[in-house]
């Protein structure tokens, strides 16, 4: 099933670089940036890591791969954009 815009989601990461994360949101192929990951917020959150389950929503789901954020306030503010469509 195609990914959209503001969805929210649950990925496991499948590859970590330095700049971001590939995911498997459902079969597809996503990325998430690595300032849309809680890590690059605060040392006391790890680093993501293969096999790593996260809740994430759909930031553009025009791009390829999909970008993903798991920034609980990219989520809140999807979750505000989706109430008033």
């Amino acid at each position: 099933m195609p990914l959209t815009t503001h969805q929210e989601t649950a990925v496991t990461i499948t590859a970590v670089s330095p700049y971001g994360s590939e995911a498997d949101a459902n079969g597809t192929l996503a990325f998430i940036d690595l300032a849309k990951h809680p890590s690059w917020w605060s040392p006391d959150i790890p680093a993501p890591q293969v096999g790593d389950r996260l809740h994430t929503v759909v930031l553009d789901a025009t791009r390829t791969p999909p970008r993903l954020s798991a920034l609980q306030k990219d989520i809140e503010i999807a979750r505000v954009l989706r109430s008033s469509e």
